[in-house]
């Protein structure tokens, strides 16, 4: 298979690091419809675990079954399916080979107030699965924040070692941080920062606001970051100056226009595709599918901008 140059470009960044992992993020990259631009566009499904089954999946009710996931992701052509073990263990063998899989090892749940979340998923079970990556989920700022980097740095380095690339979720929260602070763009910046260092090949965090919560960080912010692409290009250049892959979230459910507006925004702002569950497999299948291809299309379009100029 020929890897075009921007997917050499991107595994350029990982200098040093396994061969076995290289082709796994390969594998991520060549697959679907932005293979070959250095961009990812991901389904998760770990809000069945997150949130309740009954939140995530009455809208569509379909959606309860974990193969109308696997179908959806493979119809649409993402680059990856993210989800718990279980999810993944029940279409894993049907559609082996079909889309690459990323197993999601820790979770929570909204039931409980601690902002931690429990390893559920092994490296075994990743590379039983047929798994390309493994990802973990850190809250930076929570008061069991260090627990959390311990279990994934020895997590990344035994999935390292397996040759799987290491998917990080930075969502801060708790400790000191107000609920706004959660997105504010220092905050989500540091996130990445914390993520990278832990030896993530992805990162995923949410669209950045232009609040800015920490008082260390205030003199810091002097442009103008009023529009979403430049605070994404900050996010961005907080992962080690963009040489980690950063795919941003979609979030709650909302209308079609603001999901458009703010997937044209991170792609202008290079960032590196989107992670997009609710927002499309709360819609009907068709509908879905129409989302999840204009979402490709805004990104292939700034990949090939950006190789242009």
């Amino acid at each position: 298979m020929h890897i075009p140059e921007p997917v050499r470009h991107v595994l350029g960044w990982y200098d040093g690091e396994r061969p076995g992992v290289k082709a796994s993020l390969a594998r991520l990259l060549m697959h679907g419809r932005t293979a070959g631009t250095g961009r990812l566009l991901v389904l998760p499904v770990d809000q069945g675990f997150e949130h309740g089954p009954a939140a995530s999946f009455a809208p569509n009710p379909p959606a309860y079954d974990p193969r109308y996931h696997f179908e959806l992701a493979i119809e649409a052509g993402v680059s990856a399916l993210a989800a718990p073990l279980g999810f993944l263990a029940v279409g894993a063998d049907r559609y082996a080979g079909a889309v690459p899989l990323i197993l999601k090892a820790n979770n929570a749940n909204g039931l409980g107030a601690i902002k931690d979340e429990a390893v559920t998923a092994t490296v075994r079970d990743a590379l039983e699965l047929g798994c390309s990556a493994i990802g973990y989920t850190i809250y930076p700022g929570s008061d069991r924040q260090y627990e959390m980097f311990e279990e994934v740095r020895a997590g990344a380095a035994e999935a390292k070692a397996s040759g799987l690339a290491v998917v990080i979720w930075a969502y801060p929260r708790g400790g000191t941080l107000s609920h706004e602070g959660e997105t504010a763009l220092d905050v989500v910046a540091w996130g990445a920062q914390i993520a990278a260092q832990l030896g993530a090949h992805i990162i995923k965090v949410k669209p950045p606001t232009a609040r800015i919560e920490t008082a260390q960080a205030r003199p810091a912010y002097t442009a103008d970051l009023s529009r979403l692409e430049d605070r994404v290009r900050h996010v961005r250049d907080a992962a080690f100056a963009g040489r980690r892959l950063v795919v941003f979230s979609g979030g709650p459910a909302k209308d079609l226009d603001a999901v458009y507006a703010e997937v044209g925004a991170i792609a202008a702002g290079g960032g590196h595709g989107s992670i997009v569950g609710r927002n499309t497999f709360q819609r009907p299948r068709a509908e879905a599918l129409a989302m999840l291809e204009r979402i490709a299309t805004l990104h292939i379009a700034a990949a090939t901008a950006g190789q242009t100029r």
